[in-house]
């Protein structure tokens, strides 16, 4: 887990990023929305960060980010409530606030893949309307 808590800055931007097993038997165990979600909400009501997410390697090496907070989407992204408020998502988008914090945003219920065109597409559009509501920023062309 790589954690900048309490940093207050536009170089370093205050955000958890949570790696974990891509395979194996830990993998199996971990990889579900229901220990992500837990993982998250625990780091979130641990750190306060602004923002934080457990993402795909593969879909982070594919898509590349601004290094800005927040750099990414992932499949379970969290927005403290100080960047804005979360607009509405389309289907099967699932969002869940964190008490008074923020907003976590689930972008399927099943395991996100970089390799499954249709998670990569939901990806982009959620990406897109964070974009326009001022929550994300743009992605150079």
């Amino acid at each position: 887990m790589r954690i900048n808590g309490g940093v207050y800055s536009d170089a370093v931007p205050n955000h958890c990023v949570l790696s974990v097993p891509w395979r194996g038997p830990n993998a199996d165990r971990l990889l579900t929305v229901s220990v992500l979600l837990n993982v998250v909400r625990a780091t979130v009501l641990s750190w306060d960060p602004d923002w934080a997410v457990a993402m795909s390697t593969a879909y982070e090496r594919r898509f590349r980010e601004p290094h800005s907070a927040p750099f990414a989407l992932g499949w379970i992204t969290y927005l403290s409530n100080r960047l804005g408020r979360v607009p509405p998502l389309p289907a099967p988008v699932h969002i869940e606030p964190v008490e008074d914090r923020g907003t976590l945003i689930v972008l399927t219920s099943q395991r996100f893949t970089a390799a499954n065109p249709e998670h990569v597409a939901l990806a982009r559009r959620v990406r897109e309307l964070m974009t326009g509501a001022g929550l994300m920023p743009p992605i150079a062309p």
